[in-house]
């Protein structure tokens, strides 16, 4: 058994390395055909609920003087599908995080098609609730499948044991998880290299957890992501050299959200994921002080921006960020570990 695991674990580091080595070699496909089709990404400069963002544009804006290329996400979509297709497909493991992440991708793919080719007002993108309704279908649907065809209806609450939830709390619980994870992610990704190394961790420490629960092609589908996340971390380190845009960070969060309920490690998302919570709390905080009291909390939202506001340099708060989601990563191991979720 023992020598068994070793060869599996071993196998899916391999994936690792075939999901970095390929998007390595698909990066530049993707940068001559983002410069010839002029995939520039339009500054965002106002919030969801149309206000001016002075702060923001003011502190990016020489991000935005020459032409700055999106939608990178889609190398990873392209080799974390290959990848898992060819050598990692499996329908008790690996066909929910996958589609997971290509109907993530397809949602954030729609949005930033928008922005890129669009014009007038409504080149912004996709409008917050259209969003919020096509990244609930695809939680919803994909709840189906887990509840109904994989038959699971119990969620882990640590140091308890397994609640029985039935069929629509489990497919209600697991479209929550995409959803809000798809829109941490996203709005997390706002400097050069966050959200991508914050999504690596945490797909490392959930990929850690699935591996000592003896799901190792889902371990092998989370190493592949860290694969892909590499490649982009080496060509997104400050100064970037494009942005994954809402394809990646879509793809990433509702990825991340299946993995959690296919690893029974939904309460754990929170703690593993403890700066995308942040980072998405500080944007509802703030917008819901400007609603209801006609003030701003933060200088500019999310937490991320505030910093940067404040003085922050951008590798300052994209290192301490993956330092904090480091320590996170590793209390959610061990929470699973002594908590029950690893049997």
């Amino acid at each position: 058994m023992f020598m068994n695991i070793n060869e599996e674990m071993f196998y899916g580091l391999l994936l690792a390395l075939a999901g970095f080595l390929l998007s390595m070699g698909l990066t530049p496909i993707y940068t001559y055909f983002a410069y010839k089709y002029h995939f520039w990404k339009k500054q965002k400069k106002t919030t969801v609920d149309g206000q001016a963002l002075p702060v923001m544009t003011k502190l990016h804006a020489h991000k935005f003087k020459h032409t700055f290329p999106t939608m990178a996400g889609m190398v990873g979509v392209v080799a974390i599908t290959l990848v898992t297709w060819i050598f990692n497909l499996d329908r008790g493991q690996t066909w929910l995080p996958l589609f997971g992440f290509l109907g993530g991708s397809l949602v954030g793919a729609i949005d930033d098609s928008i922005n890129i080719f669009g014009s007038g007002r409504g080149a912004a993108g996709l409008r917050g609730p259209v969003k919020f309704t096509l990244i609930t279908i695809v939680g919803l649907v994909l709840g189906w499948f887990f509840a109904v065809k994989l038959g699971w209806t119990t969620i882990l609450i640590p140091f308890v044991g397994n609640i029985e939830i039935g069929v629509i709390g489990m497919i209600l619980v697991f479209a929550f998880a995409v959803v809000a994870t798809s829109n941490a992610v996203n709005i997390t990704d706002g400097l050069d290299g966050l959200s991508g190394g914050l999504a690596m961790l945490a797909y490392g420490a959930f990929g850690i957890i699935a591996m000592f629960q003896g799901n190792m092609l889902l371990f092998g589908f989370c190493m592949t992501v860290v694969g892909w996340l590499l490649s982009y971390i080496w060509f997104n380190v400050p100064p970037a050299r494009f942005m994954m845009g809402d394809t990646g960070s879509f793809a990433l969060g509702a990825g991340l959200g299946v993995v959690a309920m296919m690893t029974n490690s939904f309460l754990l998302l929170p703690i593993i994921g403890l700066v995308f919570v942040v980072e998405t709390g500080s944007s509802l905080i703030q917008l819901a002080s400007k609603k209801l009291f006609k003030k701003k909390i933060f200088i500019s939202a999310p937490l991320h921006h505030h910093l940067e506001a404040k003085g922050w340099g951008e590798a300052k708060i994209v290192m301490r960020f993956w330092i904090i989601a480091g320590v996170c990563a590793l209390v959610g191991v061990y929470l699973a570990m002594v908590g029950g979720g690893v049997a």
